[in-house]
């Protein structure tokens, strides 16, 4: 038989296999579509899906135009919009380039943005395995992310149109483009000290690869200020491996250069677009963003001057100098500038604490075991041994590449545990650690299975006479060297399979089909049951009704108002009613709710609590 290397094929092969896997993730995410799409538009999924349309709608009108205050929610006083615009104005083009024009047709455009994500989001995370590992690694990856299910899957549904797609989508942009700065540098040497390694040529890569590191990091900024999460990983595995390289008398110069580009970059971004909000409040747009990255800067260079002034000095200076840095900098945080300190602080517990508020806030809320085995069940094993299998990659020399992913899998997941929301950050971490610890056995053991199937095939083409036949050990020489027959069984030994790398990777490959598989199945069903979700249509005849037989309320829906100068004209008023209703009454009635499903005006003189 014919000898066909597949060798020369591989690319061929591989980029048939992210089209498969790109088309499935979105054919699964559009099932939808066949029960929400109505003569009206689309039946969205979710309250906040219905004030994202409206931002839209309103986007649509006033391209690229984005409003950071908005007169038609939260009466008698607006509500500030604290999550960017970069969503809101993908959706508007997308309308804007297929002609949409009207209602109906600019919810069905931009209700098939987030299956359009969920599919970029295959290649992408193809990448990211390829840098990491290997092409097994990445195409395991890509085909892991396309069946995931688990709020990752939820929110990029056909009708479910809010950013956090975007935001997953986004900071895996960033992870990657940051893995590859890091891998370029590596393969770029050079030293600070040394004047002819810092040539043009010889940086030319490493910091092209760290200024689309920083772009990276700005597409999610511009699309949600919770980014700031992964510049707190970056810090966290800034400081970790400034440690490792010291240990191991390995420079740290590359992590300068990196940090320094990247989040150069994200400062110039920052100020460009502007500080929409007042203060240092972390979770808004405000200019605490650019010194959080001037902070990461200079954090960098002064632990690079600590390490090489405590080169020659005993291993243990340069933690313990770290230490007390740490504690002499809180420690004066505390006393000079309490503000600062407490900043922080309630940054650090908006991601990894509870508030009593957000208890009633389903997205909110801690992730618990049942939620997390529902959601991917054999991949949290499988995730596990990705673990272990980069820290077994890293025990005797460290990729800082490896050691980024494993400390950005355990901040992720910390976070997830704390507020389910994160789960859909979390999924692609599964996907990707899944992929690895499935590459690395099948790259271990893979020779062994097919001497193990070798081997069947031959003991089958035999019969069961020759395999029954007794094998006579090998006879000794006189001289007491091995006859030809023993040097020849054991030639024959070395192409025996190892049968338990045989049986390792033949179990991991049932999990990971099993993880797949019921990914799969879960999202069809999820897929749907999304069908028949949507605003009951009772309420969206009284919605209706209201829209035409109440006054208007003064107030231009499409109008973009700031915030400083805007006034209520007199003929204008607010409809009360429980929270979870605002969004249908801006965006269907076209009338001011007094509050709304993000937890505003529920409280207070004029909250929906004190009336009903």
């Amino acid at each position: 038989m014919a000898h066909v290397d597949l060798g020369k094929y591989r690319p061929y092969i591989i980029i048939g296999f992210i089209i498969l896997f790109t088309l499935l993730a979105f054919w699964t995410r559009g099932i939808p579509s066949e029960g929400l799409v109505t003569a009206d538009g689309v039946n969205l999924l979710e309250n906040d899906a219905w004030y994202n349309i409206r931002q839209v709608e309103q986007t649509v009108a006033n391209f690229p135009g984005y409003a950071w205050f908005d007169a038609m929610t939260l009466y008698p006083t607006g509500d500030v919009i604290y999550w960017g615009p970069l969503f809101a104005q993908i959706a508007a083009a997308l309308c804007l380039l297929t002609g949409a024009t009207t209602r109906p047709e600019l919810m069905v455009v931009a209700s098939w943005v987030p299956p359009l994500m969920a599919a970029a989001m295959v290649p992408v995370i193809y990448l990211l395995g390829k840098k990491i590992a290997d092409w097994k690694t990445g195409l395991i990856a890509a085909g892991l992310i396309a069946v995931i299910s688990g709020n990752y899957a939820y929110r990029s549904l056909f009708g479910f149109v809010d950013h956090h797609i975007a935001e997953t989508l986004f900071s895996t942009i960033f992870i990657l483009a940051y893995v590859a700065a890091l891998l370029v540098t590596r393969d770029h040497p050079f030293s600070l000290k040394d004047r002819g390694t810092l040539t043009v040529g010889g940086l030319k890569a490493p910091a092209l690869a760290s200024v689309l590191a920083g772009v990276g990091y700005l597409l999610g900024y511009f699309n949600m200020p919770t980014m700031i999460l992964f510049a707190l990983i970056v810090t966290a595995f800034t400081l970790i491996q400034f440690l490792l390289d010291y240990f191991q008398d390995r420079s740290s110069d590359y992590l300068v250069l990196v940090n320094t580009i990247t989040f150069g970059v994200v400062i110039i971004g920052t100020v460009a677009f502007g500080f929409p909000h007042l203060g240092f409040d972390l979770s808004r747009y405000t200019v605490g963003h650019a010194i959080a990255s001037a902070a990461l800067i200079a954090g960098t260079i002064v632990l690079y001057a600590l390490l090489v002034f405590l080169k020659d000095r005993p291993k243990y200076y340069f933690p313990a100098a770290l230490a007390s840095i740490a504690v002499v900098a809180v420690a004066a945080l505390y006393i000079a500038l309490p503000d600062v300190y407490n900043l922080l602080i309630a940054s650090l517990f908006a991601f990894f604490g509870e508030q009593p508020v957000t208890t009633t806030v389903q997205e909110a809320r801690a992730w618990s075991f049942d939620m997390a085995w529902a959601a991917f069940n054999w991949g949290l094993l499988l995730m596990a041994g990705g673990i272990a299998a980069l820290l077994w990659r890293s025990h005797e020399k460290v990729n800082p590449a490896h050691v980024f992913v494993l400390v950005w899998t355990l901040i992720i997941l910390a976070s997830t545990m704390a507020h389910v929301r994160y789960e859909y950050y979390l999924a692609v971490n599964v996907a990707l650690l899944s992929a690895v610890f499935a590459g690395a056995v099948l790259n271990i053991g893979w020779k062994d299975v097919t001497r193990f199937a070798g081997t069947a095939t031959s003991a089958a083409h035999t019969g069961p006479a020759a395999a029954g036949k007794r094998e006579e050990p090998p006879r000794k020489r006189k001289n007491g060297g091995k006859a030809p027959e023993a040097r020849k069984l054991k030639a024959y030994s070395k192409d025996q399979p190892d049968y338990l790398k045989a049986g390792a990777v033949i179990a991991v490959v049932v999990v990971t089909l099993l993880f797949a598989g019921s990914s799969l199945q879960t999202n069809i069903a999820l897929a749907n049951n999304a069908r028949y979700g949507g605003v009951d249509s009772q309420w969206m005849e009284a919605l209706k009704w209201m829209g035409t037989n109440t006054p208007d309320s003064g107030v231009d829906y499409y109008a973009i108002y700031d915030k400083e100068t805007f006034t209520y004209p007199e003929e204008s008023y607010g409809v009360m009613s429980w929270w979870d209703y605002g969004h249908w009454i801006t965006f269907v009635a076209k009338r001011i709710p007094n509050n709304n499903p993000f937890q505003h005006g529920v409280s207070g003189p004029n909250g929906s609590a004190v009336y009903l």
